[in-house]
Formats: structure tokens, C-alpha cells, sequence
């Protein structure tokens, strides 16, 4: 009989193929093998598809293992993938808002979340989560655009 310990060793990210660029390989524990997941010349876009990425799979439950690869010296290297804090479980919204009222609250959710990760916030703490909660059960659409486009501006440097 296979110990719970046993099944949880999966084998080590294997380097991405191709030339060094950056790459994100993600751990796929049906098929127990690495998948290619993100690949960019920049750091900058790879770091925000694993945040999304990440995201992604946890609100489905999964469990997400990320290895961030990426050239140094003109070869591959593996560097350390953000920490993955884990996401604490959502709590169970009021009886039945309506489709719209969801509707409205998800896009709101997104919105901050991509002005976040514009800004290089990919991985959230458990109080982060909740701060982004607060904001968008408190905030409306419009001001929370406005507050992802000061993300974005200074995720960007300008």
C-alpha cells in the first residue's frame, strides 16, 4: 500500500524546450508530468500568467505547483516561483443575489485582481484576499477601474 507521503513526491520540473527565455511549467498530477504553461522573452508576462494561472486553479480546488524557469548566463536556470499562499475558502454569499448582482460583483473581483497583477502583485496573502473582498463587496465598478489603472501605472514605471 502507497503511504500519503509516497504519493505525494511528483518528479522534479524538467528544463522547458527551446532556447533559455522565461518559462512557468506547471505540475499536472493527473498525468503526473510538467506542462509548459507560460513562455515570454520578459519575466514580467510569464510573473502574471502564473498569478492568473494560479488563481484559476485554486478557485477550481486544485492544487497549483509552479517552477519558474529562465535563462542566466545564456542557459537555462531555475529560479524560485512566487510563493504560493494558500487561498482561504470563499464565504457563502447570502441567499441567492440574483445572476446580475453576481455577475457585477465577479467583474469587480477582476478587475482589481488584473490591475494587481499589473502592478506585480500575483500571489496574495489570506489578508489580501480579504482587503480585495472588502473592496469589491464596498466599492462600485467605476472607482475600482480607476484604482486597477493606478496599479497599472505604477506597476509600469510611469
Amino acid at each position: 500500500m502507497e503511504s500519503r507521503q509516497t504519493r505525494r513526491i511528483r518528479p522534479e520540473s524538467p528544463r522547458p524546450p527551446g532556447p533559455p527565455r522565461w518559462a512557468a511549467m506547471f505540475y499536472d498530477p493527473a498525468s503526473s508530468s510538467w506542462l509548459l504553461g507560460a513562455e515570454s522573452p520578459d519575466r514580467g508576462p510569464v510573473l502574471y500568467a502564473v498569478g492568473e494561472m494560479t488563481q484559476a486553479g485554486r478557485t477550481r480546488g486544485d492544487e497549483v505547483t509552479v517552477e519558474l524557469w529562465g535563462p542566466r548566463e545564456g542557459a537555462w536556470h531555475r529560479f524560485e516561483a512566487p510563493t504560493a499562499a494558500a487561498a482561504p475558502e470563499r464565504e457563502a454569499a447570502p441567499a441567492s443575489p440574483g445572476k446580475l448582482a453576481e455577475r457585477m460583483e465577479d467583474r469587480r473581483h477582476q478587475v482589481l485582481m488584473a490591475g494587481l497583477g499589473r502592478a506585480g502583485l500575483h500571489d496574495l496573502a489570506p489578508a489580501d484576499v480579504t482587503a480585495v473582498r472588502t473592496l469589491v463587496d464596498g466599492v462600485d465598478e467605476t472607482t475600482l477601474r480607476r484604482i486597477a489603472h493606478w496599479l497599472d501605472l505604477a506597476g509600469s514605471g510611469r
